[in-house]
C-alpha cells in the first residue's frame, strides 16, 4: 500500500489586513514583503498551504527581537502546536506590533515544523526605515 505524501507551500507572506484570530477566515494579503514598517498594530506573517496532511501536528514558533516583558526579562519565543484540519488546509502564522514601538525593531523569524523538520520559514525585518513608522516614531518623541 502506498503512503500519501504531504506537501507544504508558503502561498503568501508580508503585510496583511487586520485579522481577528477568532474569525475562521484568514487575513487577506496587502503587500508581499519581508520589510515591515515599524507601525503599531501592523499585521505581518505568512500563510502555508498543507496538502495531504490531515491530522499531522505542526509546531510553530515566532522568534522576536529581544523584547522585554513587564518585569524587564526578555520574552521567550512564542510557540505552539496546531493540527492540520483537512487535506487542503491553510494556516496563518503572524504577529503585530504593540506599544512601545522602539523595542519591537529588528528581525522576527517565523517557522513551522513537522517532526523536527522545517516546512516553512520567513524572517521579517521590522525597521523604522521601511515606512512612515519613522515619522510616527520621532513624532511621539516630540521632534
Amino acid at each position: 500500500m502506498s503512503k500519501l505524501r504531504s506537501f507544504f507551500e508558503i502561498t503568501s507572506y508580508g503585510i496583511y489586513k487586520h485579522w481577528d484570530e477568532k474569525d475562521k477566515a484568514l487575513p487577506k494579503i496587502k503587500t508581499f514583503t519581508t520589510d515591515i514598517p515599524a507601525e503599531l498594530d501592523i499585521e505581518f506573517g505568512f500563510i502555508i498551504n498543507c496538502k495531504k496532511a490531515k491530522g499531522k501536528k505542526l509546531r510553530y514558533c515566532i522568534f522576536h527581537p529581544d523584547i522585554p516583558d513587564d518585569r524587564g526579562d526578555i520574552m521567550p519565543p512564542f510557540e505552539g502546536d496546531v493540527y492540520v484540519e483537512n487535506n487542503d488546509w491553510d494556516f496563518y502564522l503572524g504577529d503585530t506590533i504593540w506599544p512601545p514601538l522602539e523595542n519591537k525593531l529588528g528581525d522576527w523569524r517565523m517557522i513551522i515544523e513537522l517532526d523536527g523538520k522545517v516546512l516553512a520559514e520567513k524572517t521579517f525585518s521590522v525597521l523604522v526605515e521601511h515606512g512612515d513608522g519613522e515619522i510616527q516614531f520621532w513624532k511621539k518623541r516630540g521632534y
